[in-house]
């Protein structure tokens, strides 16, 4: 099965899309309601604002399906990553907007969840571990790039507006003060769009998990505020939008690797 595509780069920086893909099987699809299968919380056209990296010599790693088939970026436990606030889980069950995912009795049970993970959520995360493991064999380190985008306002997860760029290091511990710090100078250097690091997205569960300083894998996540690229309304691709800020993820991608 098409789990995921993998392009393997020159350079020391993985880029992970863990909620690029937009496939859901028919069995499931089936069983979703007509909002749901519009798949709308999609981290819309990342793979194409990130395509980019490729001449920075970085790897890029795209799953084929949705979200709704299994959380990438959950843990397979599906223990919070914020426990007290709003959130989706490892086989969500809400949207973004606090509409349901499935018809009524028709959620998955925990046999089924099971089997999604083994299915798609292993295969990606394996996958993720072993070019990790590659790249920081050949350059001695590793930067795990989490690109990352959702709507700029949902209320069911947070208050108000999110910015525009929310840079996100597990309140520093999935990379080293010093990386922050240089991520956070591009940030600072630029005033086209809002930003925020460590705000309401500190890095969901692949920057905590391999984000690992010491062994010299340091991860990174960019949740991008999706009107900056695109029309969050039609889901439609903004190329004058995406260029501008490719800009800004330029410098931050070359300050990973710096």
């Amino acid at each position: 099965m098409d789990i995921y595509e993998l392009h393997q780069g020159t350079a020391p920086l993985l880029v992970s899309l863990p909620h690029d893909g937009t496939a859901v099987p028919e069995a499931i699809a089936a069983r979703l309601t007509d909002s749901a299968r519009r798949v709308p919380d999609t981290d819309w056209h990342v793979s194409r604002l990130y395509a980019f990296a490729r001449e920075l010599g970085a790897s890029i790693l795209v799953p084929r399906h949705s979200r709704y088939v299994v959380d990438l970026n959950r843990p397979p436990d599906d223990t919070s990553l914020y426990p007290g606030q709003n959130t989706t889980g490892l086989c969500p069950v809400v949207q973004f907007s606090g509409e349901a995912v499935y018809l009524d009795g028709m959620q998955p049970d925990a046999a089924e969840i099971a089997a999604r993970v083994e299915t798609y959520w292993r295969p990606y995360h394996d996958n993720l571990d072993a070019e990790l493991q590659r790249i920081r064999g050949e350059h001695g380190r590793a930067v795990l790039w989490e690109g990352h985008s959702i709507r700029g306002t949902l209320p069911f997860l947070f208050e108000g507006a999110l910015p525009e760029l929310n840079l996100g290091t597990a309140a520093g511990s999935s990379c080293t003060p010093a990386l922050q710090q240089r991520l956070a100078d591009v940030l600072a250097a630029q005033d086209d769009y809002t930003h925020v690091v460590n705000g309401r997205f500190k890095g969901g569960y692949i920057t905590r998990h391999y984000g690992d300083p010491e062994i010299g894998v340091e991860a990174v996540q960019l949740e991008i505020a999706q009107h900056a690229y695109m029309d969050e309304d039609s889901f439609e691709y903004l190329p004058d939008r995406a260029e501008k800020l490719q800009r800004v993820i330029r410098r931050l991608l070359e300050a990973a690797l710096a």
